[in-house]
């Protein structure tokens, strides 16, 4: 009952947000996040994303991105590097037909967390360079995400938790604004190292708002071989 309870409101809010959206051709994305530690400072990160423009076939960008982690000994904070390959399809204006292009993406990132609590924030800073085949381009992306425990003091198996964040993406040319998401999921802890979300995000441009919903896997793995896991 406690578990109904914390999920009612939730459930709640989100189908009407769902049928609100309803209007604006509501998307789908899938996540998967892994980070795979190989050494006391040093994890590799996995990451793969099918976005649809409908809720599941209609295919608007997959891609694969990874990168080395370092982990900054006593600040809470690490260091990343690394690429990725998007593969994305644009309806063709006024048809159903699609077109189709490649994008090579190399990024750099700075990442710090802070927990008050039952709160997790985490702040990401990354820099991107894109090779795009309409030509190079750079951008800016702050990352601000906080998720809340509810039936449990700390993210332990079994802990049902709220997601949120907000990103916002910067060019270094004009149009300088590319875009804003904004987000907020429910939640749910299988282990500490594996947990589950589904929520809404709307990513809001200059001239439109999209929305998109989020199902989302995030798994650590320790690989050192100590049961660290």
């Amino acid at each position: 009952m406690r578990l109904l309870k914390l999920f009612l409101p939730v459930l709640l809010l989100c189908s009407t947000l769902t049928l609100h959206a309803q209007d604006s051709d509501l998307g789908n994305w899938f996540a998967y996040f892994g980070s795979y530690r190989v050494a006391d400072r040093w994890s590799i990160w996995l990451e793969g994303q099918h976005r649809n423009f409908n809720a599941v076939g209609d295919l608007e960008q997959a891609f694969i991105r990874t990168a080395a982690l370092y982990d900054l000994p006593k600040a809470n904070s690490q260091l990343g590097a690394g690429y990725g390959f998007f593969h994305t399809a644009t309806y063709k204006a006024g048809t159903d037909d699609k077109s189709y292009a490649n994008e090579h993406r190399f990024y750099q990132q700075f990442l710090t967390r802070q927990r008050f609590g039952r709160v997790y924030l985490s702040h990401r800073y990354r820099l991107e360079e894109r090779f795009l085949p309409a030509g190079y381009r750079t951008r800016f992306r702050y990352f601000l995400s906080i998720n809340l425990c509810l039936n449990k003091p700390e993210m332990t198996k079994g802990t049902v938790y709220i997601s949120a964040y907000n990103e916002l993406f910067v060019n270094a040319k004009t149009p300088i604004f590319d875009r804003n998401r904004l987000y907020g999921a429910i939640g749910y802890a299988v282990t500490p190292t594996l947990r589950f979300e589904t929520g809404l995000m709307y990513q809001l441009f200059e001239t439109r708002n999209r929305p998109q919903w989020q199902v989302v896997c995030f798994h650590n793995v320790d690989l050192r071989g100590n049961d660290g896991d």
